[in-house]
């Protein structure tokens, strides 16, 4: 029959040892248990909202570096369209004006293809070593050419070694055989191409190749040549087709004459009214995003009338740091601008919700005042500022710095919360050496009483065990 004595219970004494001490335990460490705990719970909640909050500022930052961008910028008062796009696509920066003109292309600039002589070998054809020379706008690039190379192998170290320089290699062949073409994305007259050093590749890309002769090299479809075209009949050359003849505007011409007759567009620069509607969206829309997050990191929590227990607050409730962030956003919401007449967001039907600091746009508002034919360059110098600082984008960014930046504001945050939860996993640590010391000495201590109590009642059941022999004896 097994023992109605557990380990935990005292032999002698009968007490459920195990019980008291882990009672007695439980008694000294219980204060210290609760509150490790609770600031634990507390710094690892902290820590998952500076986290939350920091993930919340690098998004509206990004957001910001985009809307705020100069060479894409989102808040240009005006913007440039082309009425033909196979003719040209155009677009505009901060500094364009209104305007119209009138675009008339004669011809594109082109860059240099040339060919060599052909190879009735075919791609495989032995080729000389040494090096091979590619000259262009007074600039020579070399080629080196081992023993054992074939045209193939050619064309493959010019691929390698002028990718950089917008120079490449294949090869084409005909009846003839196999000719070595190089072309360059170099445009504008003088750009053409020269090969020299090696027999068999020597091009001249000033001379006109002929395709029936195997023996011909050189330009493949005349002389690389310059862009013609005319703004409003002043005309221009340019050796890109990427031009900017007109301040703030950009623009790609795509075709030339047909049969004689200029491609011809119209650029338009006007008001950007609904480029602006967009930019100003997702301005709204980012900010409200990052208050969304802070309201959530702070929202106080609501309590329970019967217990008092405060629940559902935020990580960061109480917390200065995310109250004065707001301040700090809101500030630069309410500052006028460097403009004049257009100072404040409300006169562009952007309004704050007084519940929870988030932005509305109201689009009627905002139509109304794109009435203006001047308001687009004021929403553009609200936003943009008139230097490096003073625009919207810039005093936001800004009041960031301070939280966002290296050793700022959240990153002492999140060291201090480290070193306390740090703190606190030492003293865990202690209070758990001090358990098991406490119930070892406890249980120590109940056992030796435990074995005393054994011993005494040991000798009281022999010495009644012998007085009751002693008196059976006298009643005999």
């Amino acid at each position: 029959m097994a023992s109605p004595i557990t380990t935990s219970t005292g032999l002698g004494s009968g007490l459920d040892i195990g019980s008291i001490v882990s009672a007695l335990v439980g008694a000294d460490t219980a204060a210290a248990t609760s509150q490790i705990t609770t600031q634990t719970a507390s710094v690892t909640s902290k820590l998952s909202g500076v986290g939350q909050l920091k993930s919340a500022l690098a998004a509206y930052q990004t957001a910001l570096t985009n809307l705020g961008s100069t060479t894409t910028p989102a808040f240009a008062g005006f913007t440039a369209s082309s009425s033909n796009t196979s003719t040209l696509t155009t677009t505009s920066d901060n500094t364009a004006v209104p305007g119209s003109y009138t675009i008339a292309v004669q011809n594109l600039a082109t860059s240099s293809s040339v060919a060599s002589a052909s190879f009735s070998g075919g791609a495989t054809s032995a080729i000389p070593t040494g090096t091979l020379t590619i000259s262009q706008n007074g600039t020579a690039y070399n080629v080196t050419i081992p023993s054992g190379s074939t045209l193939q192998s050619v064309r493959d170290a010019i691929n390698t070694s002028q990718n950089s320089n917008g120079i490449s290699a294949n090869i084409v062949t005909d009846k003839n055989g196999a000719r070595l073409v190089l072309s360059s994305t170099t445009t504008g007259a003088g750009s053409d191409l020269t090969v020299s050093g090696i027999a068999g590749l020597n091009i001249d890309g000033t001379q006109t190749l002929s395709s029936t002769d195997p023996t011909s090299a050189g330009n493949i479809s005349g002389l690389a040549q310059d862009a013609n075209y005319t703004v409003s009949g002043f005309p221009i050359t340019s050796k890109s087709n990427t031009v900017t003849p007109i301040g703030g505007i950009t623009m790609t011409l795509l075709a030339g004459s047909t049969n004689g007759v200029p491609a011809t567009s119209t650029v338009t620069v006007a008001q950007n009214t609904n480029g602006l509607q967009t930019s100003l969206q997702s301005f709204v829309s980012a900010y409200n995003s990052l208050m969304k997050t802070l309201n959530s990191l702070t929202a106080p929590g609501t309590q329970d009338p019967t217990t008092g227990q405060i629940s559902g607050s935020g990580a960061m409730s109480g917390d200065s740091l995310p109250s004065n962030l707001i301040a700090a956003l809101q500030t630069q919401l309410v500052t006028p601008g460097p403009g004049s007449q257009l100072s404040v967001l409300s006169q562009l039907g952007i309004n704050t919700n007084q519940t929870d600091g988030t932005l509305t746009l109201d689009t009627t508002k905002y139509a109304a005042a794109m009435t203006n034919p001047t308001i687009g360059a004021q929403v553009q110098q609200m936003f943009s500022g008139t230097n490096s600082t003073n625009g919207l984008m810039a005093r936001m960014t800004a009041a960031l710095t301070p939280y966002t930046q290296t050793g700022g504001v959240l990153d002492m945050r999140t060291t201090s919360l480290n070193q306390q939860q740090s703190d606190l996993s030492n003293q865990q640590a202690n209070l758990t050496q001090h358990t098991t010391d406490l119930t070892a000495q406890l249980t120590a201590k109940y056992n030796a009483m435990d074995l005393i109590v054994g011993q005494l009642k040991a000798t009281a059941t022999s010495l009644t065990s012998f007085f009751d022999s002693l008196n059976a004896s006298k009643s005999g």
